[in-house]
């Protein structure tokens, strides 16, 4: 049965529900193979009815959950031949594109489809060669699709994911925690703690996100850091990125790192984005870069840094340990360009996110 839907919802109650859908894609995984999403759908006259997400790979897709969680008024009776007419007054609003491939589920196109939704509406076209399609697919059944509802605000909250099905290299994620004039340490070296214990617990809820966390050789052997993501009472997070050395200096076997959960790699560090494209092969698809500020540079100064989290404490210190050493730049009208996307406040401390504008 071909869905006869209703006039066409207006749109501040569409982008209302997207708003709702983005809250929702968020109680999925983080930095997962598949990506958050979230759907809302609305009967006739603009109320939810039925909410999804989806929460991770293997699970229902969130438009199948919240297809599932639809009132019985709306659902097909048994033994019925097609769908219950009434589904056709509904209009699903979706993060992504609904998808239009057998994965571990079937596709969401389909499902959508047999339950006789009359609209949908999505934000973020799938870019995927096989997922893909998804809208052309319904409006060949004669579904009402429309994307681009507040496809900027969800294109920045997908960033991580869209980059990786674009370029097939990890997100990468720069960290880096100076004095407000961008020393990460004092004259003498000593750099614990420059940011203070909310900060601290940020970054590492933001380690716990990441598929890989990476550091230089100099902050492996200076620092012998565990490269663990921990909770402020000391215990491990659930997640913990796999821990990667670049450089070429031996890491002395009572090191910290190797009783890591995660077994390390390590790169000579001769070819970064070759180095990417071999951590993309063992699934990783989110870089968090702790240090240190050569390396950093190193990333900066090779265009591939999507992401900057400064953590900026109102210190001074002088001297010449700058958190970024020298990235090419001879002239102001080289500057690197970067989108700012929040300033938030962390105890005492502020973390300045911005993104390559590329990157998004």
């Amino acid at each position: 049965m071909t869905p006869t839907p209703n006039a066409p919802l207006p749109p501040h109650t569409i982008e209302a529900a997207m708003s709702r859908a983005i809250d929702l894609a968020q109680r999925g995984p983080a930095y997962n193979k598949n990506p958050q999403v979230g759907c809302v759908i609305l009967n006739e006259h603009g109320t939810t009815v039925a909410e999804g997400w989806h929460e991770g790979a293997g699970t229902p897709h969130a438009e199948v959950m919240a297809l599932d969680n639809l009132p019985l008024e709306y659902v097909a009776t048994d033994g019925s031949s097609g769908p219950n007419p009434a589904a056709a007054g509904l209009t699903a609003v979706v993060t992504l594109e609904p998808c239009n491939h057998v994965g571990l589920a079937q596709p969401c196109t389909l499902a959508l489809t047999r339950a006789g939704i009359g609209a949908v509406r999505y934000a973020v076209s799938d870019p995927g060669h096989e997922s893909g399609g998804g809208a052309d697919r319904l409006k060949e059944a004669g579904i009402d699709a429309e994307g681009g509802i507040l496809e900027d605000t969800v294109r920045v909250f997908m960033r991580s994911w869209l980059s990786f099905q674009a370029t097939g290299l990890p997100y990468v994620i720069l960290k880096w925690a100076s004095s407000l004039d961008g020393r990460a340490a004092a004259a003498d070296g000593t750099s614990r703690w420059i940011t203070g214990p909310e900060a601290r617990a940020h970054v590492h809820r933001q380690r716990s996100h990441a598929d890989a966390i990476v550091v230089g050789t100099g902050t492996a052997l200076a620092d012998n850091p565990s490269l663990t993501a921990r909770r402020p009472d000391g215990s491990l997070y659930d997640k913990q990125p796999v821990p990667v050395v670049v450089g070429t200096r031996a890491i002395p076997a009572a090191a910290a790192i190797w009783e890591h959960p995660q077994t390390p790699l390590f790169y000579d560090g001769h070819d970064l984005r070759a180095m990417l494209a071999d951590l993309a092969s063992h699934n990783i698809r989110s870089l968090y870069i702790e240090g240190g500020p050569k390396l950093a540079s190193s990333f900066l100064k090779q265009g591939l840094v999507d992401e900057v989290h400064a953590y900026i404490a109102p210190v001074i210190l002088g001297g010449s340990r700058t958190a970024i050493t020298d990235v090419g730049i001879s002239t102001i009208t080289d500057a690197q360009p970067l989108r700012p996307l929040s300033i938030t406040t962390l105890g005492e401390d502020t973390l300045i996110t911005v993104v390559s504008k590329t990157a998004i």
